[in-house]
């Protein structure tokens, strides 16, 4: 089985992208979607009330909106929520491997690089798009975020230039550039590898 990661900044289409791979029968994992599963657990739950405060669990469930503010802005508490949920993100990822029976296997998350989990995979895919028009994704996505919210969180990101820099393959998101070609050929190669 050959494990892919499919990484890329905020708002440059990686969920897009992860789709088109889903239509050509490749297996995709929710890096994102996964994660806010594992919150759930009570385990997660006691290590995030004794390591980042109480404040951040409202009824035996993570209060999203008080963790996403802090997060962007505060680097240290990034790192202890990271410290609690990559590692079981991990695990939940190679477990969700194992049950596939596909040759080849995708891990969508925007922070690969950052998480370190890029030993994971055998091969790594950065989609990329121009800042203009990643901006103009999110706040479409989420109209109440400020250019200044949207571009704290990219700067909160690796920069794009250093994650095309350590991928394998970049596809261009650019909405100019036609996709499905893009994503034909690098599973083409990934094939051949």
């Amino acid at each position: 089985m050959i494990k892919v990661g499919l990484t890329g900044g905020i708002g440059t289409g990686k969920s897009f992208v992860a789709k088109l791979f889903t239509d050509r029968g490749v297996p995709v994992y929710d890096a994102d979607k996964e994660a806010k599963k594992l919150y759930a657990l009570p385990e997660v739950l006691s290590e995030v009330k004794s390591q980042l405060g109480e404040a951040f669990v409202i009824n035996e469930q993570i209060d999203f909106k008080a963790i996403t503010t802090h997060v962007f802005s505060d680097l240290a508490f990034r790192k202890k929520l990271e410290q609690i949920i990559h590692p079981k993100l991990k695990n939940n990822f190679l477990s969700w491997c194992h049950q596939q029976q596909a040759a080849i296997v995708i891990m969508e998350a925007a922070i690969i690089f950052e998480s370190n989990f890029q030993p994971l995979f055998d091969y790594i895919i950065t989609v990329d798009a121009p800042p203009e028009v990643r901006i103009e994704r999110v706040k479409q996505r989420n109209p109440l975020l400020t250019e200044e919210n949207i571009e704290q969180r990219i700067a909160a990101q690796l920069s794009q230039a250093e994650k095309c820099k350590r991928a394998d393959f970049i596809i261009l998101n650019d909405e100019i550039e036609p996709l499905s070609p893009q994503v034909e050929k690098v599973l083409e190669k990934i094939k051949k590898l």
